[in-house]
């Protein structure tokens, strides 16, 4: 596809949902929910012919020589199909945002004052890997009343166009427009270009991928980008806390699964409870393989006490041992997305903000403590997307959050921050009603 080419094709697309968007924003709810389970349906119903387009991308991916997590995460499996039409109906049963006003206050001059939920309009994403995305923005497009053009990575690019068609057949069956939701058919690079400066179509873009994506996107975007960079989480184990629930959640919130953005990869003790709690969480760390980036008094609180900390055998891998190594200033900024921790002694909470305030990524920080004046200030002064009293950082997702599903997850402040459900893809605007009244 030549320049000019790319251009029209890109334009026509911005075009198309520009005229899709008016309509979605005032088609019905039950509509709305009607193609939701469309879609739910049709998933179910040709499971096995999207793992045929599936297995097109996962044997180019495989040839091309991609990383097997990469590979992993391309297939369609009929569970990540199932998952994908289960969200599809937990979305049609959820309350309709669209075109609730809240607020609505009557004002001295008599005139009342409120604020009404609205679509944004047309967003586009841009997202690799993961074909089920497609589904997640699709379904969460639909439901907000959006229109939304998507633009998945070349390596999914057969299954992507399969979902699609779907999308659009669900569209169509419950009588919505089909340039709702549209895919970008072509893997040229160029389009990504001009989709994200096309602010006379397009409202707001949402990356989704590697930091190289977004940093691309966000230094050449000419519309409003949500996203975030970097999931450089903290856990902070306080003084006072439980040093068993400290263990257990710490445990959690590092190793239950090394690559998702809202893991932590920062480990704060208070000096109050460093002595009791790290060599019992860095045993069950050396057993699960995880090496730990210390600071000095970290590094000798560990170094002398582990082989005598206790930890259930069964954690135990074999050939396992302790990995401990100096940390060195990068390490309090550096998403691991690996079994890797840093881990610090800090004198307290005022120390323990300081530090994520200024090392972390703003996405998700967590206080454990049993000292309610500590996980108030903890809360309010930790300027992140997400912060969380005596929780494991994992938690940090739309679908824990009640959300239904998410888009994404923003460390943006504006508009929206912390995991992108429907409300997120919403905008509000002022609504007036009065009977007459004239300003004096």
């Amino acid at each position: 596809m030549n320049a000019t080419n790319t251009t029209e094709y890109t334009l026509a697309l911005g075009s198309q949902a520009k005229v899709a968007s008016a309509l979605m924003a005032r088609a019905p709810a039950a509509t709305k929910n009607v193609a939701l389970r469309a879609l739910a349906r049709l998933l179910r119903e040709n499971t096995a012919a999207l793992q045929v387009d599936n297995a097109k991308d996962i044997e180019r991916a495989i040839a091309n020589g991609l990383a097997a997590p990469m590979v992993d995460r391309l297939k369609l499996t009929p569970k990540v199909l199932e998952t994908c039409a289960e969200g599809c109906e937990q979305l049609a049963a959820m309350a309709d945002v669209i075109g609730e006003i809240i607020g609505m206050k009557q004002q001295p001059s008599g005139i009342r004052v409120g604020q009404m939920r609205v679509p944004i309009g047309v967003f586009g994403m841009i997202f690799e890997s993961r074909p089920n995305v497609t589904i997640e923005a699709a379904s969460l497009s639909i439901k907000s009343g959006n229109a939304c053009i998507l633009r998945g990575g070349s390596e999914a690019i057969d299954s992507n166009k399969a979902l699609a068609r779907l999308v659009q057949q669900a569209l169509t069956e419950s009588g919505l427009p089909a340039d709702a939701v549209q895919l970008v058919q072509t893997t040229d690079r160029e389009v990504v270009g001009q989709l994200i400066a096309m602010p006379q179509f397009v409202d707001v873009i949402i990356p989704r991928g590697g930091k190289g994506l977004i940093e691309r996107i966000s230094r050449d975007a000419k519309v409003p980008v949500i996203k975030h960079l970097d999931g450089n989480c903290h856990t902070y184990v306080d003084d006072p806390c439980d040093i068993a629930m400290a263990v257990k959640v710490a445990d959690n919130a590092k190793t239950n699964k090394y690559s998702p953005c809202n893991a932590t990869e920062g480990l704060l003790v208070a000096r109050g409870v460093a002595a009791a709690f790290l060599p019992r969480i860095g045993a069950v760390y050396a057993a699960k393989g995880v090496e730990m980036r210390c600071d000095p008094e970290a590094l000798a609180i560990l170094t002398s006490n582990l082989p005598l900390a206790p930890v259930d055998i069964a954690q135990i891998a074999p050939n396992s041992g302790a990995k401990l190594v100096p940390a060195t200033e990068q390490d309090w900024y550096e998403e691991y997305l690996a079994p890797i921790v840093s881990v610090k002694v800090v004198a307290g909470v005022d120390e323990a903000i300081a530090h994520i305030n200024q090392y972390s990524s703003h996405h998700t920080d967590a206080i454990l403590t049993t000292n309610h004046v500590h996980a108030q200030r903890f809360l309010r002064e930790v300027d992140s997307a997400s912060v969380m009293v005596n929780a494991s950082t994992r938690f940090a997702d739309g679908f824990e959050y009640g959300l239904g599903a998410e888009i994404g997850i923003s460390t943006d402040k504006f508009h929206a921050r912390g995991p992108v459900g429907i409300e997120g893809l919403t905008s509000l605007k002022y609504v007036v009603l009065g009977e007459g009244e004239v300003r004096g």
